[in-house]
This record gives structure tokens, sequence and C-alpha cells, in this order.
């Protein structure tokens, strides 16, 4: 299965893995699964660094650092294409995070389950999501 970390699950598998459901754990550490880590969250965090609203993720919002983090988790670095940024913005869904609207279009367009807890992707047709694996 090709999982793409939203970026709550992420931070928390690199930071506080103690968060995150056990059997998503075992299916996040299954090396049949290829994990990716998107470019929308390097951006989501580093904005919510700056801004003052995630100061506890501030020793990832260098670029080395990320890229290292990344790896760790066994996972690959995801850049955004000019496809998915017109998917972005043109998905039929009212939602108007834009990190959130990337990582749909990633998925998406990628054929790709995103791991994530929040129930707002649930509101879009075709995005397969993964929180409480068996």
């Amino acid at each position: 299965m090709n999982l793409l970390l939203d970026t709550h699950a992420f931070l928390w598998l690199v930071g506080e893995p103690s968060k995150l459901p056990g059997g998503l754990l075992a299916a996040l550490a299954d090396a049949r699964n290829r994990l990716a880590v998107s470019a929308a969250s390097a951006m989501e965090v580093s904005t919510k660094v700056r801004i003052g609203k995630l100061p506890t993720a501030a020793h990832l919002a260098g670029a080395q650092t990320w890229a290292a983090r990344v790896r760790q988790v066994g996972a690959a670095p995801l850049p955004i294409t000019h496809q998915e940024a017109i998917l972005a913005g043109r998905l039929p869904w009212d939602h108007r995070d834009p990190f959130d609207r990337f990582l749909a279009a990633q998925a998406l367009l990628g054929g790709m389950t995103l791991v994530s807890r929040d129930q707002a992707f649930a509101d879009l047709s075709g995005l397969r999501t993964l929180w409480d694996a068996p």
C-alpha cells in the first residue's frame, strides 16, 4: 500500500508515536507499505513554527533536519507538481485549508491512501484514508 502521511501523522510518528493507534503503527512499520511525506507538510510546519502556532516543531523547520527525519521513518519526500497544485485548487470540496487540499490532491493523483485522523477528508469523494488500522 502507498501511504501519504498527513502532517500530524508525520509529526507524531517522529516525536510522539504513542499518539498513533497501535494498528496504524504496525502498518507504518510494515516494509510492504511505502510511506511518503509531502512538501506541503514541510511548508505547513515551517509556516506554523514561524507564526507561533507550532513552537514544539521548531527543530524540524530546517531543510536538512526535515529531510533526515523523513528518511528516519522510512518515508520518501514527495514534491508538489503543477498537476497536483491545479487539482488542489479545483477540488469540489468545501475545505479551505490549502495544506489539506495539496495532500488530498497528491493522494488522489498518486493512488495513495492518506494517513490522517482528520474527519474533513471524509467529505472528499474518492479519497482513501487510514487511521484505525486493524
